[in-house]
């Protein structure tokens, strides 16, 4: 994948594979949302597309909901130790200091990743660009006493906000 942010009107211009070729993977191994977001070209601007995404998200049974939750690695946890987490779910990861435990940081995050995943059944998922690992924590254990549907859609509207800050990163103005 390039480094250099795409202009919107290159966006408008692909095709409908090249589109999901270049955003099949904003939503963690869910094309399907690029390919759902990209039936509503052109944007007139990236908060549209961002829009579009997000909609794709929404829009979908819970059944798909609940898949690309199931798809988000958990933080800090196995996928990232072994090196297996998408580049920018490494990144993500690595900025907000998760990369760096103590190891009684990474006992931490692996109860609340197990107790988490035993009370919802989905993986935690925070959008940490910009969290320090502190404030990642400190959410966990603030989101472990929701209701299951309100962290349902906790966790969807995280991945939204997932979902914006890598299109910011690939889409320009």
């Amino acid at each position: 994948m390039s480094t250099q942010p795409l202009t919107l009107a290159a966006v408008n211009r692909m095709d409908e594979e090249a589109f999901v070729t270049r955003f099949g993977d904003i939503a963690e191994h869910s094309p399907w949302v690029a390919e759902e977001a990209g039936r509503a070209r052109p944007y007139p601007d990236r908060e549209a597309m961002v829009a579009a995404f997000a909609d794709a998200v929404l829009q979908a049974d819970e059944d798909a909901q609940r898949a690309l939750l199931l798809a988000h690695p958990d933080l800090a946890g196995r996928a990232a130790i072994a090196g297996e987490l998408a580049p920018e779910s490494r990144s993500e990861q690595a900025g907000a200091g998760l990369d760096r435990m103590t190891a009684d940081e990474y006992a931490r995050f692996s109860r609340l990743n197990a107790v988490y995943s035993d009370r919802f059944g989905i993986p935690f998922i925070l959008a940490v660009k910009g969290a320090t690992k502190d404030q990642v924590l400190a959410a966990f254990e603030a989101r472990l006493d929701n209701p299951a549907d309100i962290e349902f859609a906790t966790a969807l509207t995280q991945v939204q906000r997932i979902i914006r800050f890598r299109l910011e990163d690939r889409v320009s103005e």
